[in-house]
C-alpha cells in the first residue's frame, strides 16, 4: 500500500461519525478512500471513548467507520520522529499531549497532511495540516 495522502486525526473522525459540521463530509466524500486513513493511535482514542460510554448510538458508527477505512500500524518511523518532535518541543517549552503527539508523528513519517481542527498541531514544523471543517 502507498502512503495515504491525508491522515485524519481523531476530532475529524468524531466530526464524520456524528456527521456534522457540513463542510467535513462534503470533504470527506470527494476525496478517493485510498488516500485517507487514520493512525492506530486515533483508533485507540476512538474505542476509548466506545468503552467509556459503551451502548451509546455512537457505537455501531465508531465501529462501521474504523471497518471501512485503512489503519494504519505504528512504524518505527513514527517512533523515530516521535522522539525528535519530543526532543525539540520538551527543550522549547512547549507541551503537546502524548497521543497528538503520536499522531502528528505518524503523519510526519508518511508524510501525509493531518486533517483536523486542532490548533496544537500548527506549530510542529514540517506538519502540514487542513482543516475540513471550514468551507
Amino acid at each position: 500500500m502507498t502512503a495515504p495522502r491525508y491522515l485524519l486525526d481523531t476530532n475529524i473522525v468524531s466530526y464524520l461519525v456524528k456527521q456534522a459540521p457540513a463542510p467535513v463530509g462534503h470533504r470527506f466524500d470527494a476525496v478517493p478512500r485510498s488516500s485517507i486513513a487514520i493512525s492506530v493511535v486515533s483508533e485507540a482514542e476512538l474505542l476509548y471513548g466506545l468503552a467509556r460510554n459503551p451502548g451509546t448510538k455512537a457505537c455501531a458508527h465508531v465501529h462501521d467507520f474504523l471497518a471501512k477505512t485503512v489503519i494504519l500500524p505504528w512504524t518505527s518511523e513514527a517512533a523515530a520522529q516521535y522522539a525528535d518532535l519530543r526532543a525539540t518541543r520538551e527543550r522549547s517549552g512547549k507541551s503537546i499531549h502524548i497521543l497528538d503527539l503520536l499522531i502528528a508523528a505518524h503523519a510526519l513519517a508518511l508524510g501525509a497532511t493531518l486533517v483536523t481542527n486542532d490548533q496544537v498541531f500548527r506549530d510542529i514544523p514540517g506538519l502540514i495540516c487542513e482543516d475540513w471543517t471550514r468551507n
